[in-house]
């Protein structure tokens, strides 16, 4: 099964998010990673989706988002043409005999401690989805006590953007 990553770019009114995953739910898609926020107007949100699937239906799928009123283009990414990270916040255990294990690992991979404390330090990594999952596979050798990750976001390569400028 084949991972995908797509942004639609769609008006930004209630219920559009709602509309937009059930489209994936019909089509039996399982969502990885979902991300939404506004973009550079408030008229308009950007819906980031990582799924996996088959590249038939998801064609099917893309043709069939086409057809929501309040999406107003998509574009699909993949490594060669994009830049995508995401955003990791993980707490792990304050203890004397791993602390430096934990710190020199976050060191190596770029994570910021941006609380700390003597019972927890929490850091902050920002990175491509497989160097997170890393860092993560590296922690579970010590005591996590919470994660919170986004989803991925991404912007394709070069001065194409995901729509032309419009008039709203």
């Amino acid at each position: 099964m084949n991972r995908y990553t797509v942004a639609v770019l769609v008006m930004n009114r209630f219920g559009v998010l709602n509309r937009v995953t059930s489209m994936f739910r019909r089509r039996q898609f399982n969502i990885n990673a979902l991300t939404v926020s506004e973009t550079e107007t408030s008229e308009l949100s950007r819906i980031t989706v990582v799924f996996s699937g088959e590249e038939g239906a998801k064609q099917q799928l893309i043709n069939q988002l086409y057809k929501l009123p309040d999406v107003c283009s998509i574009k699909e990414f993949d490594e060669e043409n994009s830049v995508s990270c995401e955003l990791l916040l993980i707490k792990m255990k304050n203890e004397a005999e791993t602390r430096s294990d934990i710190r020199s690992a976050a060191d190596a991979f770029g994570a910021v401690i941006v609380d700390y404390s003597k019972d927890y330090m929490m850091f902050r990594l920002t990175d491509i989805s497989r160097k997170i999952d890393d860092f993560i596979d590296l922690m579970r050798d010590y005591t996590i006590l919470e994660i919170c990750r986004t989803g991925s976001v991404s912007l394709e390569k070069g001065s194409s953007t995901i729509r032309q400028p419009i008039n709203l």
